[in-house]
């Protein structure tokens, strides 16, 4: 499976939405090709979505799905949903197999589209790799992990608790279905996108005590890295009285004594412990693995 992974991620198409200019790369050392479309033609195709039955049903399920609505209303879920049906079209026509945005611009006024959070959460829960912020980084790690373990992962904002002597991370999106595609959701809230105070973006509940890997691979460097860690989850703080971005949680980390020792930003998190065979993976590849 790994060998497997391996040629899959040289072979992998990697579409960016974002900037002005139409352009292609390779990633040095992985081969991934990494293929930019306009924010434009983002911003078009959103002002093209009509509300029709798929969008109304995906946005009723979003609704039914929640154990709470926090900000938002039915007009506000109802646009969330139309992200999920047009991330799907770009990756249809671009033969893409995994997909990140650029997605903070189109959120300033005037509004070019609504936070994409629920479609990325949608799509991560089916085994899409979608990576926020255009963060290439975070996106061929959950390329990664999504092909080796079947799970799909959380990218986050990374910090430590200096006070309760614990990591701490959030976004505003996230998958639901952390135990694996084809396993039952975690519960989610609906609450509005933080930096920009609109939308609806999901709050996934995550699972006290179940044990987590920590990790973000490097290929912006001379040589490959895997920062990887591994912990445990104890809590998603409530909100309020915590604030930052909407998905959050607080775990142990077991590689590292100290905060400061922490490294890296955008991590990506999955459930289960398979630092043992990320090791193994980077050893095989001739990554280096950072702690």
């Amino acid at each position: 499976r790994m060998i497997k992974t391996r040629c899959w991620l040289r072979n992998a198409l990697i579409v960016n939405i974002g900037g002005t200019k139409p352009e292609e790369s390779i990633v040095p050392v992985i081969g991934t090709k990494v293929r930019n479309i306009t924010h434009q033609r983002f911003y078009d195709y959103f002002s093209q979505q009509k509300v029709n039955k798929e969008v109304q049903s995906l946005a009723k399920q979003y609704t039914s799905n929640a154990v709470k609505i926090v900000q938002p209303t039915k007009e506000d879920i109802i646009e969330a949903a139309k992200c999920y049906f047009i991330f799907k079209r770009i990756l249809a026509d671009e033969k893409a197999d995994a997909l990140m945005m650029d997605c903070l611009p189109g959120l300033r006024k005037p509004h070019k589209h609504v936070p994409p959070c629920m479609g990325f959460m949608s799509l991560r829960d089916e085994g899409n790799a979608i990576g926020c912020q255009s963060d290439l980084n975070s996106t061929l790690t959950m390329m990664l992990l999504q092909e080796l373990f079947d799970k799909p992962g959380f990218q986050h904002n990374a910090s430590y608790n200096t006070e309760k002597d614990c990591y701490f991370c959030a976004h505003c999106t996230s998958p639901s279905r952390m135990n694996g595609v084809d396993k039952p959701a975690d519960p989610y809230e609906l609450m509005s996108h933080c930096e920009s105070g609109w939308g609806t973006v999901p709050r996934v509940l995550f699972k006290a005590d179940q044990e987590v890997t920590i990790a973000r691979c490097l290929a912006d460097t001379e040589k490959p890295q895997m920062l990887l860690y591994s912990g445990k989850i104890i809590s998603c703080p409530p909100i309020p009285p915590t604030g930052g971005c909407r998905t959050n949680v607080e775990t142990t980390i077991n590689e590292i004594e100290t905060g400061s020792d922490l490294k890296g930003q955008h991590l990506i998190m999955i459930y289960g412990d398979h630092t043992r065979q990320l090791k193994r993976f980077s050893q095989l590849y001739n990554i280096e693995v950072v702690v």
